[in-house]
């Protein structure tokens, strides 16, 4: 018995197709095929096609919002206030030294799971945390990347850990988007790797057991959190640092 397999298409889609070739079979084999040979075609063809689906990744194409993102089972992790207090500290101390809003800051924390929030909006006059939302990392260009990597080469994908400077709002490819400039070594290509801030519908608006979609390198947030930071950096007269860290 031969079996080959091809692909055809059909209206602008492919569609599995089976060829049979039947050689050196047996007569009472023929004669039991031929009593019923829609039933087991059609059987042979679900099994053929299942795998073939599986074994090409279209289902999991069909699953993923974007970008390569396939929902992943989170491992959470508790916030560490005492590491978050420390962080805020340095950011206070760099915006006093630098010019910068010194009433507000945004922390990434990329030690977190992506399925929490780990994008927080912290008020440095009450030492608080006022916003928190979940937010994307960079999947260094792969379908699905496990665990974190980071990067600062144009065009590798990945997040890069930092201190940032805000830039100006323009719309872009996914709406509304916020100009990101790297200040450290660790990030200074991101304006040259088209690294922004953003939203996707694929970022929920709140936090999920599984692991949300990933990004190219963006810190991408949900449409609202975009939304309630766009009207803080709008009233802000001075530029407002964001800090990428794990």
């Amino acid at each position: 018995m031969f079996f080959s397999f091809r692909k055809v298409l059909t209206s602008s889609k492919e569609m599995p197709f089976m060829d049979f070739r039947w050689l050196s079979i047996s007569t009472p084999l023929n004669h039991f095929f031929m009593l019923k040979p829609k039933p087991l075609l059609l059987l042979l063809v679900l099994i053929l096609s299942v795998g073939w689906l599986s074994s090409s990744g279209y289902w999991k194409r069909a699953k993923t919002d974007w970008i390569g993102s396939i929902p992943k089972k989170r491992e959470p992790a508790a916030v560490s206030s005492e590491k978050m207090q420390a962080k805020a500290a340095e950011a206070k101390a760099f915006t006093e030294r630098n010019r910068y809003n010194e009433s507000v800051c945004f922390l990434i924390d990329m030690s977190l799971s992506s399925g929490q929030n780990r994008f927080f909006v912290y008020d440095l006059a009450k030492d608080s945390v006022r916003h928190s939302a979940l937010v994307t990392h960079g999947n260094c260009n792969q379908y699905w990347l496990e665990g974190r990597k980071y990067g600062n080469d144009v065009g590798c994908g990945c997040t890069s850990l930092g201190k940032y400077r805000i830039g100006n709002s323009y719309q872009g490819r996914f709406g509304l988007a916020f100009k990101l400039y790297g200040l450290d070594k660790s990030n200074d290509h991101a304006f040259s790797r088209y690294v922004v801030l953003h939203s996707h519908s694929c970022v929920p608006e709140t936090e999920v057991s599984d692991e949300i979609c990933q990004s190219n390198g963006c810190p991408t947030v949900s449409p609202g959190f975009l939304q309630t930071l766009k009207s803080i950096i709008d009233r802000s007269p001075k530029p407002i640092l964001l800090w990428v860290f794990e």
